[in-house]
């Protein structure tokens, strides 16, 4: 398969999510147009997106609801569920754990890890704050998909390479830093800092 762009990857997810809720409604069809007026996109850019991954859809019709929502589910991967663990139990860290979108989505977050004493012990959410000593031998024994990083930028390349050291490809970076990687890892960052810096940009220039 050709590469797809993270902002394809973006827009489907979108997509699906519209999708779910027409389904909820009991709507057996969506065109194209409306897909793309709740996106923000065009419906040649519905169209583009999806024919990446085959034909969708009859002309006139639409697409059918149910049967969109089975091949995008499967496209993204979401027809199995995910072993996340996360790494510091700050403020964020405490918020993504009591986030209940995770476990909908399919991904179950079963270990959370600090370095505070003060916190190692503690419960988060039903889990126990382990001491992220315990990373390697932890993650030897209960692999996992993929690990959330919510450290300080200082720690968050040392824990990057101990996740990855214990056989992590999947990084999402809440940290604000660049993390490096092998090839075969792939890290998601998420930079709050320039999200506020691009609704600044778009309030200063319209």
């Amino acid at each position: 398969m050709r590469k797809i762009s993270d902002s394809t990857v973006r827009r489907l997810s979108l997509y699906l999510r519209f999708l779910e809720q027409f389904q909820t409604q009991g709507r057996p069809t969506v065109s194209s147009e409306e897909l793309a007026r709740r996106g923000g996109a065009t419906s040649a850019q519905v169209r583009k997106d999806l024919s990446f991954f085959g034909s969708f859809g009859k002309r006139g019709m639409g697409y059918e609801v149910p049967e969109l929502v089975s091949r995008l589910r499967e496209i993204l991967g979401l027809q199995r569920v995910y072993r996340v663990v996360l790494v510091g139990a700050g403020k964020i860290g405490g918020a993504l754990v009591h986030y209940e979108g995770f476990r909908r989505r399919g991904f179950e977050v079963s270990a959370i890890y600090d370095r505070d004493p003060k916190k190692i012990g503690s419960r988060s959410n039903g889990l126990v704050v382990r001491d992220v000593k315990q990373l390697e031998a932890d993650l030897k024994k209960e692999p996992t998909d993929i690990a959330i990083v919510v450290t300080p930028a200082e720690a968050a390349q040392d824990v990057a390479d101990r996740l990855v050291r214990a056989g992590v490809k999947a990084l999402l970076n809440f940290a604000p830093v660049q993390l490096k990687v092998p090839r075969d890892v792939e890290v998601k960052t998420v930079n709050m800092a320039q999200e506020l810096e691009a609704l600044s940009y778009s309030l200063a220039n319209r």
